[in-house]
């Protein structure tokens, strides 16, 4: 379905650092931790193992009490909602837009409470949500904003990248996204308070001066490696390149979708950058999705459903019985949606076929 672009540079970084003996807590996480701020315009990055750490520990740093509601859509990876549940805060599940997937600002406002503290929304699939719409949201109740991005490096909104939204921001390095450290993530902020706090929750809760078994507040070992961060660093200096190629690649598939009368490709709103972590298309009614990726995979070309919502997940169900909510876009895109195989060197004989195997499909598909 996807696959990391690596070069003999990146090769070379990771040897270099497996070469010099510093493992970890070296200069290269620093090093990619500044790279990361500066490219999306922050005034603080910290590197951690992962974008569920990156999540995790800004939900710490918010400081809620067990019991608050945080707002986030069903239609999402399940860390956004399980780093809510490891501290003990209610996922509140809204609704999405029909159009980009994301989380609906209407639905958004009618859902908040007294209990109601912040919101977690996600920029899905490297498409910026309507950042005027929920800043106005979040700033008429004073809710704090997480913005998972972690499927968004490189996106715009208007002239703003995304990671500049919200109190803080995540980003996430799995193989799968624009750029890998194989696994990692990013906390950014400008806040510097919180700054230093995600820096002491990723070590075990050390303090900055300390000494190192002495620890300030109960954390977590999230830190991110050297061999890691170098990856990290080398990659970055492609990230262009490769947002660059995941626009070619998609507007390539795109092409061909927009002649499937039943189909609809992906949308990207005006004034937005989409960064493209994966190309989902909606199957209209009537096609039997489920088919389409079995008709698919008999002829060699991997495809599946994307997302499943979360609030019907069984663990969900299990932990909240009366929290099996109504959300009806939801509901209905999830049972259309599909992933079609992209990375970033995808050529146009692949897509080609990826395109023919798929029309077959919905030919033989119609429910």
């Amino acid at each position: 379905m996807s696959s990391a672009e690596l070069s003999e540079a990146d090769i070379e970084a990771v040897l270099d650092v497996l070469k010099s003996g510093r493992l970890a807590l070296g200069p290269k996480a620093i090093e990619f931790e500044r790279g990361i701020a500066q490219y999306v315009g922050a005034r603080h990055a910290v590197a951690v193992s992962s974008g569920t750490s990156a999540l995790h520990i800004i939900v710490k740093a918010l400081d809620f009490t067990r019991g608050d509601e945080v707002l986030v859509p069903s239609f999402t990876f399940a860390s956004s909602v399980n780093v809510l549940l490891y501290e003990g805060i209610s996922p509140v599940f809204v609704d999405i837009e029909s159009d980009t997937c994301n989380i609906c600002p209407g639905d958004l406002e009618a859902k908040i409470t007294p209990r109601t503290k912040a919101m977690m929304v996600v920029d899905i699939f490297g498409h910026p949500v309507d950042w005027d719409k929920i800043e106005g949201v979040a700033a008429g109740h004073k809710l704090k904003i997480i913005d998972d991005s972690c499927e968004a490096l490189g996106a715009e909104y208007g002239t703003k990248k995304t990671g500049q939204f919200g109190d803080a921001a995540a980003f996430a390095f799995y193989p799968n996204k624009q750029i890998t450290t194989g696994e990692g993530g990013m906390i950014v902020t400008d806040d510097e308070e919180m700054s230093k706090l995600a820096r002491s929750l990723r070590n075990q809760g050390r303090g900055e001066m300390g000494a190192w078994l002495e620890h300030e507040r109960l954390g977590f070992n999230y830190r991110l490696d050297e061999m890691s961060a170098a990856l990290g660093v080398s990659q970055l200096r492609r990230l262009e390149q490769f947002v660059n190629h995941r626009e070619r690649v998609a507007e390539l598939y795109t092409q061909r979708i927009r002649t499937l009368k039943d189909v609809e490709p992906p949308v990207v709103r005006p004034n937005v950058r989409k960064s493209w972590f994966v190309y989902v298309l909606k199957l209209k009614h009537g096609i039997n999705r489920d088919a389409v990726i079995q008709f698919m995979a008999e002829k060699g070309i991997p495809s599946r459903a994307y997302f499943s919502p979360i609030h019907l997940q069984p663990y969900i169900l299990a932990r909240m019985p009366d929290r099996s909510s109504t959300l009806p876009v939801t509901m209905d895109v999830h049972q259309r949606t599909l992933a079609l195989p992209f990375h970033n060197q995808l050529t146009e004989r692949e897509i080609e076929l990826v395109f023919q195997v798929l029309q077959e499909a919905i030919e033989v598909s119609k429910l």
